[in-house]
């Protein structure tokens, strides 16, 4: 049976929710945690649209990535992030940081739902 967590992100900062997100969804505040075990468990981020981001966060904060071609290092701030693809991969990109490096990173991602 797959228990259904909502957070609202109204008036906070999105490192919080992203914490709080990422601990769900490894299954840390249930009394069966396994480390080796995807929980199953979703959690929906409401009102993410409505987060607590201010504007020297959007200007500064870069997000790079690799493509694995030479000269193909591609970085954009938050604020382009935001532009191109909405609030929801801000928070995507948040949590994922916050989950384990590990085979069931993608799994736990899975039951990440971002509603603007």
């Amino acid at each position: 049976m797959r228990t259904t967590h909502t957070i609202n992100a109204e008036n906070k900062k999105i490192g919080r929710i992203a914490s709080e997100a990422a601990k769900i969804l490894m299954g840390k505040n249930s009394v069966t945690y396994q480390p080796n075990v995807v929980a199953d468990v979703e959690v929906h981020i409401t009102n993410a649209s409505k987060a607590d981001i201010t504007s020297k966060k959007k200007d500064e904060k870069v997000y790079t990535r690799y493509s694995g071609f030479p000269g193909g290092l591609i970085s954009q701030t938050l604020g382009h992030m935001i532009e191109r693809k909405g609030y929801s991969e801000a928070f995507r990109v948040a949590v994922k940081g916050m989950l384990p490096k590990n085979k069931l990173q993608d799994r736990m991602l899975k039951n990440l739902i971002v509603t603007e």
